[in-house]
């Protein structure tokens, strides 16, 4: 029996996390075309976070989340979370009965057209539209993937969600990283970071991390080939030519910006007789800082060509879930709060130590004891 009202985290409006409020709300229906789903994990992501201060400016002094499309999407209140995993307990007009059981993995995208190869005006479910930080989510049928089997629990597959490995995919295609080519990754330890390391070993590129010296083994477990130690940008060049054996980066996944994106772009250009391609730069993050004092001159004169991405295709999505499903890809998960705990989860996200790793994911209340509990960081609180 599917239930009338279910327990939600609502965002109310911009501000800090006291603007979330849990509390009892309408189960939603399942509209033609969607299925409902019954939510057992949903990936934390910092997009929630900045999302909700509203830090995704476009001019100088705006409080204000993303809208590519014109109009703002994010409409208080607002049920946040992307990266959903769960089993479908109903579905709409049009979609077969057949899927009611099924365990799947939500491509988080609102998509603006049918275009399996472009994404203009990227939206997404937990800012356009209510997410996963819920018992229940209406989402649309072909846009919920089968994910079956027992060798990823709930949890860790959430950890596996579109917001970073669809993000980290499309950096790397809009960047045409091929096979042996060198690859910084900035923001190594973050859900981004540990895709793009793991995506660089299967498209035969090879990644280095950039991070703390404490995170070397688990990066280069992962897949790094060495991890730079963001700590002293003063020698990086010197460190980059001792750990590439003198030769450029190909391309780098900025996800820091600021004052260090200068600092990635001198490791791209330091021996320009030596590379085979432009340098490349895709932006996807400014953690760092929103705003870099460049050159334009050293741009263009070195012919960096640069790429912001935010979000990715269709055609993405389809392949990271052909290698999920293959076991190509790994989930880093660092651990999990109850729903209810989502104000301790952002702090503990917003102040986390050395050890962290990957992703946290957010489990409902109900469904803690099966999904939740065995991963549970709380008690680090």
């Amino acid at each position: 029996m599917i239930p009338n009202t279910m327990k939600a985290m609502l965002l109310t409006g911009h501000g800090d996390v006291d603007r979330l409020v849990y509390k009892e709300v309408s189960t939603p229906s399942p509209a033609p075309g969607e299925v409902l789903v019954q939510v057992t994990a949903t990936a934390k992501n910092n997009t929630d976070r900045k999302a909700r201060e509203g830090l995704y400016p476009t001019q100088k002094g705006e409080t204000t989340s993303f809208q590519m499309g014109g109009q703002p999407t994010l409409i208080f209140p607002r049920i946040q979370g992307a990266d959903i995993v769960g089993r479908v307990v109903a579905v709409g007009a049009g979609v077969d009965s057949g899927r009611v059981g099924e365990r799947g993995l939500l491509d988080f995208n609102i998509y603006a057209s049918d275009r399996r190869d472009i994404n203009l005006t990227p939206d997404y479910y937990g800012h356009g539209a209510d997410g996963g930080y819920a018992e229940f989510v209406a989402v649309p049928a072909d846009q919920f993937h089968a994910v079956p089997g027992e060798a990823l629990d709930d949890a860790q597959l959430a950890a596996m969600g579109m917001c970073s490995y669809q993000t980290a995919m499309h950096m790397l295609t809009s960047a045409r990283v091929k096979a042996g080519e060198r690859v910084l990754v900035t923001g190594a330890s973050g859900g981004v970071g540990t895709a793009l390391i793991q995506l660089c070993r299967i498209l035969g590129a090879t990644p280095y991390a950039l991070s703390t010296s404490d995170k070397t083994e688990a990066l280069q477990t992962l897949g790094a080939e060495t991890v730079l130690d963001r700590s002293d940008m003063d020698s990086f060049v010197e460190r980059v030519k001792a750990a590439t054996g003198g030769k450029p980066f190909d391309a780098v996944m900025d996800l820091v910006g600021g004052d260090m994106t200068d600092r990635f772009i001198d490791a791209m250009i330091f021996d320009m007789n030596s590379r085979e391609t432009y340098p490349r730069l895709s932006i996807a993050g400014a953690s760092g800082g929103n705003i870099s004092e460049i050159l334009w001159t050293r741009i263009y004169l070195y012919q960096v060509q640069i790429f912001g991405v935010s979000h990715g295709t269709r055609e993405e999505a389809e392949q990271l879930v052909e290698w999920i499903r293959g076991g190509q890809l790994r989930p880093v998960l660092h651990g999990a709060f109850r729903l209810s705990q989502l104000h301790q989860a952002e702090r503990y996200f917003m102040n986390r130590g050395s050890d962290y790793l990957g992703k946290i994911v957010i489990v409902p209340d109900s469904q803690w004891e099966k999904h939740g509990a065995s991963w549970s960081l709380e008690k680090s609180i």
